[in-house]
């Protein structure tokens, strides 16, 4: 006895107290995919017999049976269910998330539930009670088609001996399909478009002795699918429905119905449809075929399936679209929302029924790709695109090449039928693409509450909520036009703390964790004293907003690594933008990267504006009180000493604060200076972190260091090339040879320099190795930490921090900042992009020293 179902469905098993259910469950299910009803009840009520506890009890298999339902997991219910009104919720909660109610009832007689439930200890219930089950069972057995179950199964005892549980995929499951496809829009009888459209994507039409005199031979294994509305409006139905029926025979092609498809078909099978929208022409067209023609179109359009996943889920082709909730699943609102979308109930100024915009609050992860609302152009928005471009009104036919993403349009010959709604974009909106419009408004929902944020490189990355709305705030507070924000850099770890006297930094223990995580070459490059910016350059205003969304249109950004531009000089930036565009221009590499816009990591010199008020109002007041109060007790402690007061080295003590607040002073001093205007700044790039199609992280750090010092010796007024040595970590020489150029760089005042691994992303034996470790100076050290932080008793004190939650940090943001960057090149709605930013500032929150 073969029972199928299908792979997602909810079976509910039916049956007296002692007919077998659970042994049947336990035989043909997972542990994990059955609910039983007495489980529940020992959960609740640490009885599993508790007849009190029942309706605790079924409220949580409910529950449970929701949460399985929601996440496409198949669910057995191993309860009696012998009750019409025990059944209906469950096949409510089948209706509602879309799948076939299943009904499995095992029909046993009463003497052998009886005698299975004698034996049992457990079942302390007289036998009027199995007597009751069967009676009740035996009088809704009948209406159980009825009552919503699609699939009934009633099995005898030998049967249920017998049984096999067979899972039959459902019809819209393709997931196993991987492409390459080629998704063809609404074609709405435009023969002739399609054949030059799939003439253009490589397909060829032959001729051929079959029912169709022809065959379509696709390329490369590719296959075509159709979304839908073949038929109406145009000038040669009959002739669109041959090339389709041909190439799905064939299994060169796959085919979604449309509304104007199933409208026909009702006509076709005698049902009164209006004659409007086309389908007059349709039928007359039809009506020039023979009978058995007419009669193999309405058995193709029949068998269409509402939509299909292909590609383990990661596309969905549909006629209107298909929210995330009904991918993959079978039901009558699942096949209207495919066919139709949803209507608001409302009609627009041209007498058409106004659409939800369901695309615009669609997060999942499928891309869905959909026709039936005719748009000028094909535009992602959200994860999905609409590729219906109204070539039957005059526009063009459009193809999506998938996984390539790419666009393939023919223009229509010809209108062929006016269209009631404009097949322009209005002119207000005309600047901006609709996702670009829906950018404009963020979704708290993205961005706040506790979140977890998968990347390629760390997997999860946790976000706190407290984190998060801290983020918010400095987004909306402080930040610059959000549209520019695709990237935020990763804060630094710091080495292990040195033992060497006199030392907290040294480059021994950043060779030292390279080596430990084997990573044998190393990149060292000099640290520049200035402040860490990101810098956007556009080729022009139209490349601003055609890709990042500006208007008015810029050519580009400086900002800081919180989101906020470096200058408060409009004209400044401007200059320093151009300046940096003629140089990429100089150097050939617009046309070299095949791009039209670069994202850049840099160092901007001097200190940011902010950093420098910091200086005057902390650093430059605490060296200025620490000269005028030290210089009078020393001066004091003098006249004393005079005196012959014995003072036990505390002259001594005195005159080394009175040095240490000198060298503070020396050193916070190099990293600030006056700027009026371009010439009094320089900007140092390291990092090519993106371009059109492509992020660079799959770079060396070497790559990115050569590469952008042929930029920089085209304009040397302001681009500064970083100084590197390539390190080899095992080889005491090389690093000897690094340690002293680090030594040589602080102590004439340098901040000191960055190891990073050869490659930009390294993985070691624990997985991601730090993209960098900062390896300061003592005299930048000083800035930091105070100007007394090197006497001995202080650095005792200083070599008890502790590194790793620095590190931990570094990681998680620079994941968090690589995924962004993909993200962005890859084209995925801002609000994705801006969750990888949001995580870098939510956890730029976290407490964890700032001095690291």
């Amino acid at each position: 006895m073969k029972v199928t179902i299908p792979e997602l469905a909810l079976v509910v098993l039916i049956g007296p107290s002692g007919c077998g259910k659970s042994t049947f469950a336990r035989k043909h299910f997972r542990p994990t995919e059955v609910l039983s009803s007495d489980y529940c009840r020992g959960l609740v009520s640490d009885d599993e017999n508790s007849q009190d506890a029942t309706q605790d009890a079924f409220e949580l298999l409910h529950y449970i049976a929701r949460k399985r339902l929601a996440a496409g997991r198949l669910t057995v219910v191993d309860a009696t269910n012998v009750q019409p009104e025990a059944r209906k919720p469950l096949v409510a909660l089948a209706r509602e998330f879309h799948c076939l109610p299943v009904a499995i009832v095992l029909n046993v007689p009463e003497r052998t539930c009886q005698d299975r439930n004698r034996s049992r200890p457990d079942r302390e219930f007289g036998s009027h009670v199995v007597r009751t089950q069967i009676r009740q069972l035996r009088r809704s057995q009948r209406g159980l088609k009825v009552e919503g179950f699609r699939h009934i199964y009633n099995l005898s005892p030998e049967e249920i001996e017998a049984a096999e549980i067979e899972r039959q995929p459902l019809w819209n499951n393709k997931k196993h399909e991987h492409g390459p496809f080629d998704i063809i829009g609404d074609v709405h009888g435009c023969r002739e478009e399609l054949e030059s459209l799939l003439r253009a994507l490589g397909y060829e039409i032959q001729a051929a002795d079959n029912e169709f005199g022809f065959v379509v031979v696709p390329p490369d294994n590719r296959k075509a699918i159709f979304v839908g509305d073949l038929v109406d409006r145009g000038p040669d139905v009959p002739g669109v429905l041959r090339i389709a029926m041909s190439m799905t025979a064939a299994g060169t092609a796959l085919c979604v119905p449309g509304n104007h498809d199933i409208k026909l078909l009702r006509k076709l099978n005698g049902r009164d449809v209006k004659l409007n929208h086309g389908i007059a022409e349709t039928l007359e067209q039809l009506e020039r075929e023979t009978p058995e023609f007419r009669k193999r179109v309405a058995e193709f359009i029949d068998s269409l399936v509402s939509h299909y996943v292909f590609d383990d889920g990661k596309v969905v082709v549909a006629h209107a679209g298909m929210r995330e909730s009904m991918q993959g699943r079978g039901s009558g609102a699942v096949r209207s929302f495919a066919l139709f979308g949803e209507t608001t109930g409302e009609t627009d100024e041209y007498g058409l029924p106004v659409r939800f915009n369901w695309a615009a609050e669609y997060r999942g992860k499928a891309l869905v790709v959909y026709g039936h609302t005719p748009v000028p152009d094909a535009e992602w928005f959200n994860n999905t695109i609409c590729i219906d471009t109204g070539c039957v009104f005059g526009g063009k036919l459009t193809a999506l090449r998938y996984p390539e993403k790419e666009l393939v349009s023919v223009p229509a010959q010809r209108t062929y039928f006016e269209p009631v709604r404009p097949l322009v974009k209005p002119e207000s909106t005309a600047l901006l693409t609709t996702q670009q419009e829906h950018d404009d408004v963020l979704d708290l929902e993205d961005v706040l509450g506790k979140r977890i944020v998968t990347t390629r490189l760390r997997r999860a990355v946790t976000i706190r909520e407290a984190n998060a709305t801290a983020a918010l705030e400095v987004m909306s507070r402080f930040a610059t036009n959000p549209k520019w924000i695709v990237y935020l850099p990763p804060t630094m770890s710091p080495p292990e703390t040195s033992e060497r006297s006199g030392l907290l930094e040294h480059p021994a223990e950043a060779f030292a964790y390279f080596r430990r995580n084997r990573v044998s070459q190393v990149v060292c490059e000099e640290k520049h004293m200035g402040s860490r910016a990101v810098v956007i350059v556009c080729r022009d205003p139209e490349v601003s907003r055609k890709r990042f969304g500006i208007v008015p249109g810029e050519i580009g950004i400086c900002y800081t690594r919180t989101g906020r531009r470096f200058f408060g000089d409009d004209g400044l930036e401007r200059a320093m933008i151009d300046r940096l565009r003629e140089a990429l221009d100089n150097a050939d590499f617009w046309d070299e990267f095949s791009t039209d816009w670069f994202l850049l990591d840099c160092e901007l010199m001097p200190w940011s504006a902010k950093a420098q008020d910091l200086v005057r109002d902390q650093y430059a007041s605490v060296g200025a009180a620490g000269r005028a109060s030290l210089a009078e007790v020393v001066g004091q402690l003098h006249a004393a000493d005079a005196r012959g007061i014995p003072l036990d080295g505390l002259l001594a003590r005195f005159e080394r604060k009175v040095e240490d607040v000198d060298r503070y002073v020396t050193s916070y001093r190099h990293y600030c200076w006056p700027t009026t205007s371009l010439a009094d700044y320089r900007l140092a790039p390291f990092h090519i972190l993106a371009t059109e199609g492509q992020a660079h992280v799959d770079k060396t750090n070497v790559w990115h260091m050569e590469t952008l010092a042929r930029v920089c010796a085209c304009a040397p007024e302001l681009l500064l090339a970083t100084a590197f040595k390539i390190v080899d970590v095992n080889d005491e020489a090389s690093q000897a040879h690094a340690t002293g150029w680090w030594e040589e760089m602080t102590s004439r005042g340098g901040e000191g320099m960055v190891v990073k691994p050869l490659d930009f992303v390294a993985m070691g034996p624990n997985g991601l190795v730090q993209p960098a470790v900062k390896c300061r100076g003592p005299e930048y050290l000083r800035i930091i930490y105070g100007p007394e932080y090197s006497a001995p008793e202080n650095l005792d004190r200083l070599r008890q921090r502790g590194v790793s939650s620095k590190r931990s940090l570094a990681l998680s943001e620079f994941a968090l900042g690589v995924e962004g960057l993909e993200r962005f090149v890859r084209r995925e709605p801002l609000r994705r992009v801006h969750e990888c930013a949001f995580g870098v500032l939510a956890m730029e929150s976290e407490p964890v020293d700032p001095r690291l």
